[in-house]
């Protein structure tokens, strides 16, 4: 009998190209292998905030470190993690193959038997011209440069005459590119652009021409893309990413933080800067009595409607069904309203479709309109069930009743005050360090008020609906929006809106009038 030795097993290396920062921009193939991956090695050029984002959903025990050393010393680092078993990653700035060193790193990985893999990834100056708007037609040229000794000039000279090119360089390097575009006959006055922190957060462009951009940049640091030629005179209608609505604007978002994620996504979408901040926590009722009742109630028949109020109330039910080994057959017979869109969408997504959601007013008001009376031929049973917050007020409880329905209002979860945010936040909101704070609730403004203070005044409020308007008034605050639904979308929306008419409003104005305009924010600035 022939007996064998398990064997290790196979490691295997991937480099993957980060493309030109924004998360999202990675591709699903560097994606996955990345969130598989036991060891990454990363490049300093690669964003912070990619890394950030590679981490929260990477193995939990995966190592991640900076690339160190020569183009053979990083191949070893690779090497010994893939002979050890393991899946090793080097992440570097737009695509693999853009860099000279990574090229001597695959070549080293090459020469042995461990199986690698390059996956690329949206050029750096490619992608960051396509984010600051300026197209590259002709003779196209974008290259991700870590040593200007290397930059063809006549080339570049030649792509100029006939449209734009990019190329990313560190930002110590704009004077050598300036002297070399010079000499090699480009116009003085030809169009520039430099963008730092291409398609992150803070992207900026400047523009001016080959003989000055260099004195333009100053402040610069780190990887920039300069763009050269005559579409970048044309790139502001196409200039989307700094273009949008809410862009370069801190937004507070005082949220529990598991409701913070949607609003804070939506916000970035339209180019805001958010800043979570829970002034709420969410915690089960002091004593579970109440909602085992209501529990055996819904399963026994004893209701004909739940009400629901919002996406904490519909948690807490279904974390007690889940308790009790129930789902969503158990809610048969039963009938189902919700307060707004928000609260439905949590309904459906445990397979439930609500019979009712306001068609005007997303409020209690809004709902107590659109919900018939109780008729008792029609309805046999007369009970309606309303999970919600130890602190909801009784308007919608005080209404049913008035329309001939028993009403059980039962707590199905507390909401306590969070703890105090950081110095430097309490700061912020009192210094007008936001530009604007969305409000959710009246719960939000008293609690962001209790724990941090008040928002400056030049800080844009928006709230959700009436209720948390009066609230913040009642506080002291300047209401500056509010939309026509109550729903985080329609919130979102009706601040870029916002947005939108002051940059139109300082966009009418003479610039000595702009100087002396109250208006602040980005918006403001840009126009000053």
């Amino acid at each position: 009998m022939t007996t064998r030795t398990a064997r290790k097993p196979a490691g295997r290396i991937a480099f993957i190209g980060a493309g030109p920062g924004d998360p999202e921009l990675l591709t699903r193939r560097a994606y996955a292998a990345l969130t598989d991956a036991d060891q990454v090695v990363y490049d300093r050029g690669v964003p912070e905030s990619l890394l950030a984002a590679v981490r929260a959903d990477a193995k939990e025990d995966a190592q991640f470190s900076p690339a160190e050393g020569a183009p053979g010393d990083v191949a070893k680092v690779l090497l010994s993690a893939a002979k050890s078993g393991l899946a090793a990653v080097h992440l570097v700035a737009g695509d693999p193959f853009g860099h000279e060193s990574v090229v001597k790193e695959v070549q080293a990985v090459a020469r042995t038997a461990v199986h690698f893999e390059v996956i690329p990834g949206i050029g750096q100056a490619e992608g960051v011209a396509a984010y600051a708007g300026v197209p590259l037609p002709g003779v196209r040229i974008a290259a991700d440069v870590d040593d200007v000794t290397t930059l063809d000039f006549d080339a570049l000279a030649g792509a100029a005459q006939k449209g734009s090119f990019a190329v990313a360089v560190d930002a110590g390097d704009l004077a050598a590119v300036r002297d070399g575009l010079l000499a090699a006959g480009v116009e003085p006055g030809v169009p520039v652009g430099v963008t730092g922190d291409g398609t992150g957060e803070t992207q900026y462009t400047t523009t001016s021409t080959v003989d000055s951009f260099v004195a333009a940049a100053l402040g610069f640091t780190g990887r920039v893309v300069l763009t050269v030629g005559a579409e970048v005179a044309e790139r502001d209608p196409l200039s989307w990413w700094e273009n949008r609505p809410l862009y370069g604007w801190k937004v507070l978002v005082p949220r529990t933080k598991e409701q913070a994620g949607a609003m804070s996504a939506r916000l970035r979408a339209y180019g805001a800067i958010p800043c979570e901040v829970p002034t709420i926590a969410v915690e089960p009722p002091r004593t579970p009595a109440q909602m085992e009742r209501a529990v055996k109630g819904l399963v026994d028949g004893r209701y004909a409607w739940v009400v629901f109020t919002s996406v904490n109330a519909v948690r807490a039910v279904w974390e007690k069904f889940a308790e009790h080994g129930l789902d969503a057959r158990h809610f048969g017979g039963v009938k189902i309203a919700c307060i707004g869109e928000a609260t439905a969408e949590a309904v459906r997504a445990f397979g439930i479709q609500p019979e009712l959601i306001p068609a005007g007013e997303q409020s209690s008001e809004g709902l107590l309109a659109e919900f018939s009376p109780h008729d008792e031929i029609l309805d046999p049973v007369g009970r309606v069930l309303l999970p919600r917050a130890d602190i909801a007020t009784e308007t919608l409880a005080a209404g049913l009743i008035e329309r001939g329905w028993e009403v059980d209002d039962v707590t199905a979860y507390r909401t306590v005050r969070a703890a105090p945010p950081p110095a430097e936040i309490r700061d912020a909101i009192k210094s007008g360090g936001f530009d604007a704070v969305l409000f959710t609730s009246s719960s939000t403004v008293r609690n962001l008020v209790g724990i941090a203070g008040k928002p400056h005044a030049r800080t844009v409020v928006a709230v959700i609906g009436p209720k948390t308007a009066e609230t913040a008034v009642e506080f002291g605050l300047r209401v500056d929006t509010q939309p026509q639904n109550a729903s985080v979308p329609d919130l979102v929306e009706a601040l870029a809106e916002y947005a939108m008419e002051l940059r139109e409003k300082l966009a009418a104005m003479p610039a000595k009038q702009r100087r002396g305009s109250k208006v602040q924010g980005p918006t403001a600035l840009r126009f000053r």
